[in-house]
């Protein structure tokens, strides 16, 4: 507990408060300050603000919110930036409804929004696709006499350009925008090329780029890396190639994903050797590679069969501190399965559940069909470890599949192992595959070749009664 001195200033609180990092530390700190002698010290406007924007950079909105109230009763000044740190809190963590009950409380507080406030609360609103909300807040906006901007026009286009059927009213809107006394920026241009280049509307980009130029609207490097995803995704790699190095003549630094937008490109086009060249020359220009960098790579790598290669991305991936996720492991495993290295595939298997990495709902599919496919191709040369992963299958629920039961079965039929292969047909049956001909004959043919001949008759006799009721 702090030892207060007999003075206590505002400068004193706020020096403090910004030295520790503990937010519980800081509550506790602030709190002591106004309790330390009767009648003493009283927080301000400075140490109010100060602690609010503490407290919602740690997340703890309702106690801001409370500061809010006790501001009010205080009678302290309670100006407009003081709620604004609240609402871009709120849509910092993706809360917009948040940011816009806290806007419409400032009236209660007798502080007006003034344009600043509204155009940043319609920014969160269109950032986090709240569309309609955000179009209704526009015209209520303009209906409260906040005159069109610069700044909130490029955040009207900005929606606008988010679906297909408004993207003529986004360029309407800015062919207007000069007429209403504000001329279009460069944040503008980009946001229009980026939205037709997500249509695939390539050829209006690139004439939009060229007006851009032409009055002198320097292009960001966001720009660039737009029009460049567009063309790549246009299969038109060599004008992609040629923005890139547009970009270097002038100076602009490409970023990761700038980068990232050509090697998609080329491994989509087969050149997979090309983007591990353009990956080195990145990490040389300092730029770490991303998640989305290493998938497209491993994406690329394997569908060429370049699988030595997509393994030493993974380990680069691990050894930056990127975890690959289930949909690369199985990218990889399935490309061992396509050349018969069942062996390899099924390590990449353990490799995953000691990495503790799960399928998600998207990836699900895939991890049951690759294990099946992998238990299946282990039978020919490494049964024992097939059956291993078969009980490992059985522990974590994936699912086998009839044809994964069979391959098994038809082992330990030729090894003899009798007691095993029933007991796989009887775990086939109550997960509700039907064994078929192939596999009941393996089986009686086992029996009959032990001259266990009731065990045999007795599974002729189920057949024949399961046929039976079947026609029946």
């Amino acid at each position: 507990m702090i030892k207060w001195s007999k003075q206590i200033t505002s400068a004193q609180v706020v020096q403090l408060i910004k030295a520790e990092r503990d937010i519980q530390k800081i509550m506790v700190l602030f709190d002591s300050a106004t309790a330390e002698y009767a009648n003493g010290f009283r927080h301000d406007h400075q140490t109010f603000s100060l602690m609010i924007s503490r407290l919602v950079s740690a997340n703890h909105f309702r106690s801001a919110e409370e500061l809010l109230c006790r501001m009010k009763e205080e009678k302290c000044n309670i100006t407009e930036e003081i709620f604004l740190s609240i609402v871009r809190a709120y849509g910092r963590v993706h809360k917009p409804l948040d940011a816009v009950r806290v806007f419409h409380k400032m009236k209660d507080y007798q502080c007006d929004p003034s344009q600043k406030s509204y155009i940043t609360v319609f920014a969160i609103l269109v950032g986090e696709n709240q569309l309609n909300l955000a179009l209704r807040f526009y015209r209520n906006m303009r209906e409260m006499g906040i005159p069109p901007s610069v700044t909130s026009l490029n955040v009207l286009i900005k929606a606008l350009c988010k679906n297909s059927g408004t993207m003529d009213a986004a360029l309407r809107i800015f062919r207007e925008m000069p007429y209403r006394g504000c001329p279009p920026d460069s944040y503008t241009y980009g946001t229009l090329i980026n939205g037709l280049c997500r249509l695939g509307k390539i050829g209006e980009a690139k004439e939009l780029f060229k007006e851009m130029e032409a009055k002198a609207c320097s292009p960001t490097v966001v720009t660039y890396t737009s029009l460049i995803r567009g063309l790549c995704q246009s299969k038109n790699l060599d004008s992609a190639i040629n923005l890139l190095e547009e970009m270097a003549s002038k100076g602009i630094e490409p970023n990761v994903f700038t980068y990232s937008s050509i090697m998609d490109g080329l491994c989509k086009g087969g050149c997979s050797s090309q983007a591990l060249e353009l990956l080195d020359m990145m990490v040389s220009r300092r730029h770490l590679p991303n998640m989305i960098t290493y998938s497209t790579l491993i994406h690329g790598l394997c569908k060429e069969g370049k699988l030595q290669e997509a393994v030493e991305i993974l380990d680069r991936m691990n050894l930056q501190g990127l975890k690959p996720d289930a949909g690369l492991y199985g990218k990889i495993i399935s490309g061992f399965c396509d050349i018969c290295k069942f062996h390899e595939a099924a390590n990449f298997l353990d490799e995953m559940v000691l990495g503790g990495i799960s399928p998600n709902r998207l990836t699900w599919s895939l991890h049951v069909r690759i294990h099946n496919i992998v238990v299946q191709g282990l039978c020919t040369e490494h049964p024992n470890r097939a059956f291993q992963l078969y009980l490992s299958m059985r522990t974590r629920g994936i699912s086998i599949d009839a044809k994964t039961f069979d391959s098994l079965v038809n082992y330990f039929c030729k090894k003899g192992d009798l007691h095993k292969a029933t007991h796989l047909v009887d775990e086939m049956v109550l997960d509700g595959c039907i064994p078929d001909e192939a596999t009941w004959n393996a089986v009686v043919s086992g029996f009959w070749d032990r001259r266990k001949v009731r065990e045999a008759a007795e599974l002729v006799q189920v057949e024949l009664i399961g046929t039976f009721l079947n026609l029946e």
